[in-house]
């Protein structure tokens, strides 16, 4: 449950222009589609991920760290980690069998992105099942574990002598191949009223400077008025 007074004293802080950015920006925003980062050492790729998941309008990123630490780049994600929702598998080393289960008891069907032979082109990909799209650690590609567990694979066509791409590119057509196509149907694909309410009062509080020490002095105020007319 959101604090709807504490919210209000929050929105004191922000222009308006910002407050209306945030709710458009929220109408296209989708959890249909949600992209998995498989032991991306390179944080110029990961943070360029993150930066295309936010342009898109993705608005989960799931990072598995077997072997590498997913970090990201604030000079290459331009501010973009601060508004999606991440999540990091690290535990131990069954990192990446725990975050495909916990995608699909989600419902979400997992397809590795790989030029595997029965690799679905991406142009006739169905875009109407709810989708983890999972990224592999850019020499290797995606895990023996992903290929295992995968309920398809998806590939990108390619005629020139390379036969792969830069994990960040590929994501880019990929995300803005599928996404074009989602918002063009009548799929319900926005979130939820209750998911934009939590992520809007989750940005209105990242928006604002020293937010603890203001909330604390907001909290401090109330207990004062309370103590005030009980007396």
């Amino acid at each position: 449950m959101i604090d709807e007074k504490l919210l209000k004293y929050f929105e004191s802080f922000l222009t308006d222009h910002r407050k209306k950015l945030f709710k458009k920006v929220l109408e296209d925003r989708t959890r249909h589609f949600t992209v998995v980062l498989e032991d991306i050492f390179q944080p110029h790729n990961a943070s360029a991920v993150v930066r295309t998941c936010d342009i898109f309008g993705v608005q989960d990123v799931h990072a598995i760290e077997n072997k590498y630490n997913n970090k990201v780049s604030r000079h290459v994600a331009k501010g973009s980690q601060k508004w999606l929702s991440q999540y990091r598998y690290r535990n131990d080393g069954d990192n990446t069998k725990a975050c495909l289960a916990h995608l699909k008891e989600k419902g979400y069907q997992i397809i590795a992105t790989t030029p595997h032979n029965n690799s679905c082109v991406l142009q006739d990909f169905d875009f109407t099942k709810k989708t983890a799209f999972v990224f592999g650690v850019e020499a290797e590609g995606v895990s023996d574990c992903v290929i295992e567990h995968a309920d398809g694979f998806l590939k990108i066509p390619m005629v020139g002598f390379t036969e792969s791409l830069n994990i960040s590119v590929a994501a880019a057509i990929i995300l803005q191949e599928v996404t074009t196509k989602l918002r063009n149907s009548n799929i319900n694909w926005q979130l939820s009223t209750e998911e934009k309410e939590l992520l809007y009062f989750d940005w209105v509080k990242k928006t604002i400077k020293n937010v603890a020490s203001i909330e604390a002095h907001y909290r401090q105020n109330l207990q004062n008025e309370e103590a005030f007319k009980k007396k």
